[in-house]
């Protein structure tokens, strides 16, 4: 009897799994690169089609002058105007305006600088509507049709009026139930359903909702059909909408729930307009419009040439050093770089923001910054090379994609955290900038892990590259790690030490803000606007040099209407007034003042302290998730470098002198989010070793982090730093400051990054543990490791088994 053999299996070979894992990386290639792909084309799609807008700076735009007056309770005094300035900031955000200059002028006076407004008119109707919002119970028809219908209010006893409601019919209307301070929030919005068209949701405040529901309460006693069951809206004096109260409110119970509709024929820029002015509050007091012009840039063509060849000789030397050290991925990253701000640029053109100097330098400088994403990559890949008996460029790629990620995500996020709330709770310049930002980390991230990594994966594939990886540039480890590797320093043997000399640092640049305090500019303190008719046409980029010369070197001169001359200054005295009215005349010969008068600040204490509030929440945001991410002792160690740093950087150009203007706040912002990127990558590193080695004392774990990640520092510093220095050297002086503070900041937060997060980290630990760190020597202790020997700081991803293409 035979005995039947059981099927035989096939087990699949190594070389079928090879060739699985090729078609796999294949596929993953190919999706990426259709990705990229699309991003690009749609990205030459946008900036062939959708210009960006220049602000102020660049190119100019419509100056609109607003006149405050006074009504029978409220006087048009500076108290005033002031608040008016601060609706009006929050109109023109609504409007989609960024970048507008909104200074008080004089006692009650407003001028309003808007870029590139499409519709000036429209927008100084906007601007110039009062928008006082009221909800009023109906009494019944009126007996004086004329006179409502003529546009007059009759008042009655017990504040009675009355207006003409949609259709013409004259209402009595009882004294204002709630008013424009009771309305939380507006929107326009589209009934797709109901068939109702454009209307404007109002949300109320929790008072508002309960006086909602008692006026709808009571006009539901009347019967249907009735004026008194009608809920009149004003706005402006002018009944908007005068909805009757469903049939189904029963008497007394009011529509609850704190909201309501405004419905009416509206179209979608009216609904918009009037959510935007019920939403954005009323003005304190009636303005009027008194006078509108063009104005031209405030900076002059020189200033604006030398600032672009600055940034073009800066990226090219940033794209030099960056091939000189990863040599072929640094080609590949310098393309992909290219594409980034190919993408920058369309992604700013699409959300209509304002381009001005200053964004156009930290647009520069977001290309050095984009740098760190590759660098991280490749500086990984470098250390998976050297941990492999067998190399491979393109598996150490893919081991170094996937090891830097959680770095790079964990620092974009924590920027883009910060980007968000800048954008949702601040104003102004500080909201403009978190746009900025916001843009520039998404289009790093896609630059970096998609085409950079398409690009890399592709030319490692090639036969000619694989059989010569010396050209990939990350075949070898660099003299920055193999330096670090021999000499294996012992830097966090005593972190006190470095701890005090942050102290000191700290405390010699501090000291310049209680010694010689902040030198604020005009946007913060205001100052003395001055507008010249001259005899001949005076060219701005003359009249700024000839004021430069007289000692007014900070004057933002901008030509204004048919051929006059507007001089913007700090407060002058009489005398130095004459002496600016001189060299101006000088110029232009017989020379008239068509105005003179005191100006607010264009950064006033509303946004001022919103921007404060916005940052603050923004930095508690950043340590609640860095405390989520990896330890409350992280959080607490990168946010007090940023600290740190935010004071020296001030009291250095406290110190020098420097203004403390809008141009250094984008500056200290930029700073701020490099400062807790280099925290985040160390920290990163800190936790993967965490993760490997739990018996290895703490301070020598962070001694190897730092060692491992300084050759990713080193290089990224310098990238930032050649862009930064171009700027400084060859840009005009209106961007030396800008350079300068970004200088001082990068030098700075590297710095603080190495030695004053990574003490903070140790010394807290040490108190968490309740003992103090572990003192142990140097030299050639534990942490070393040579290229091509697995040792305890080779990669996670050591053990994998080699690919080969």
């Amino acid at each position: 009897m035979k005995r039947s053999r059981p099927p035989s299996r096939t087990r699949p070979s190594a070389r079928t799994g090879s060739r699985t894992r090729s078609r796999s990386r294949s596929r993953s290639l190919n999706v990426r690169a259709l990705v990229a792909l699309a991003v690009m084309a749609a990205s030459v799609a946008i900036a062939l089609t959708m210009p960006v807008r220049l602000g102020l700076d660049l190119r100019g735009g419509t100056q609109i002058v607003l006149e405050t007056k006074s009504t029978d309770t409220t006087k048009a005094d500076r108290e005033a105007t002031d608040r008016t300035v601060e609706v009006l900031r929050g109109r023109i955000d609504a409007l989609g305006v960024a970048e507008p200059t909104i200074v008080r002028s004089g006692e009650n006076r407003v001028v309003v600088e808007l870029p590139g407004v499409q519709d000036p008119k429209q927008a100084a109707d906007v601007l110039g509507r009062t928008a006082q919002l009221t909800v009023h119970s109906v009494l019944g028809p009126a007996e004086k049709p004329a006179d409502a219908a003529e546009g007059k209010t009759e008042a009655a006893k017990d504040g009675e009026r009355v207006l003409p409601d949609e259709s013409g019919q004259s209402l009595r209307l009882k004294d204002a139930t709630l008013t424009g301070q009771d309305v939380k929030g507006a929107d326009a919005r589209f009934d797709q359903q109901g068939g109702a068209g454009w209307h404007v949701t109002v949300d109320f405040k929790d008072s508002g909702g309960d006086r909602w529901a008692q006026v709808t309460g009571e006009a539901a006693c009347h019967p249907a059909g009735d004026p008194q069951r009608r809920v009149a809206i004003v706005l402006d004096n002018k009944i908007i909408s005068s909805p009757q109260v469903d049939p189904s409110v029963a008497c007394g119970a009011g529509i609850t729930g704190g909201s309501t509709q405004i419905t009416g024929s509206f179209d979608d820029a009216e609904a918009r307009e009037l959510a935007l002015l019920v939403k954005g509050g009323a003005l304190p007091v009636p303005v009027e419009t008194i006078e509108q012009r063009t104005i031209g840039a405030t900076l002059g063509d020189e200033a604006i040439n030398a600032g672009a060849w600055a940034a073009v000789i800066g990226t090219a030397l940033t794209a030099l050093f960056i091939i000189v050290v990863y040599r072929l991925m640094g080609a590949l990253a310098t393309v992909a770089l290219l594409c980034y701000g190919l993408i920058s640029y369309a992604a700013l053109a699409a959300v209509g923001a304002t381009l001005t100097l200053p964004g156009l330098a930290g647009f520069v400088l977001a290309i050095g910054m984009a740098v760190d994403a590759n660098v991280l990559v490749f500086e990984r890949a470098r250390e998976e090379q050297a941990a492999r008996t067998r190399p491979s460029t393109r598996s150490a790629l893919t081991a170094g994609f996937r090891s830097a990620f959680s770095a790079i995500a964990d620092s974009n996020i924590t920027t883009l955290i910060a980007a968000a709330l800048l954008f949702f709770l601040a104003s102004g310049p500080v909201k403009g900038f978190g746009v900025t930002l916001g843009i520039g980390v998404l289009a790093s991230m896609v630059s970096a892990l998609v085409i950079t990594r398409v690009l890399a994966e592709f030319a490692a594939s090639r036969p000619a590259v694989f059989r010569r990886p010396r050209i990939t540039g990350i075949s070898s480890t660099g003299p920055v790690r193999d330096a670090l590797l021999r000499r294996n320093p012992f830097l966090m043997r005593r972190p006190r030490r470095w701890l005090a000399a942050s102290l000191v640092v700290l405390v010699v640049a501090g000291s310049g803000i209680l010694v010689r305090g902040l030198n604020f500019g005009i946007e913060f303190t205001g100052g003395r606007l001055i507008e010249y008719s001259t005899a001949t046409q005076v060219d701005p980029e003359r009249a700024r040099d000839a004021l430069a010369d007289a000692g007014f070197p900070r004057a933002v001169v901008q030509s204004s209407g048919d051929g006059d001359l507007t001089v913007r200054t700090e407060e002058l005295t009489d005398a130095e007034a004459a002496t600016v009215t001189k060299a101006v005349a000088e110029l232009g010969g017989e020379t008239e003042k068509v105005r003179d008068e005191l100006i607010g600040p264009s950064l006033g204490e509303e946004l001022r302290r919103d921007a404060l509030i916005a940052l603050g929440l923004a930095l508690t945001a950043q340590l609640a998730y860095l405390a989520a991410r990896f330890r409350l002792l992280f959080g607490t160690a990168a946010v007090g470098a940023l600290a740190h740093d935010v004071v020296i950087l001030v009291g250095v150009f406290a110190w020098l002198g420097k203004p403390i203007d809008g141009v250094f706040l984008a500056a200290l912002l930029t700073v701020i989010g490099y400062s807790v990127n280099d925290s985040v990558v160390l920290f990163d590193r800190v936790r993967e070793l965490l993760g490997k080695e739990r018996k290895t004392p703490f301070d020598r774990l962070t001694n190897d982090a730092i060692l491992q990640t300084l050759p990713r520092t080193v290089n990224t510093g310098m990238g930032a730093v050649l862009i930064l220095a171009s700027l400084a050297i060859l840009a005009d002086d209106s961007l030396t400051d800008f350079a300068l503070a970004l200088l001082i900041g990068v030098v700075v937060g590297t710095y603080s990054s190495v030695f004053t997060a990574s003490p903070l980290a140790v010394e807290l630990h040490g108190r968490d543990a309740g003992t103090r760190p572990a003192r142990r020597g140097g030299g050639k202790g534990r942490g070393t490791a040579k290229p091509g020997k697995p040792d305890r700081q080779t990669p996670a991803s050591r053990t994998e088994r080699q690919e080969v293409p």
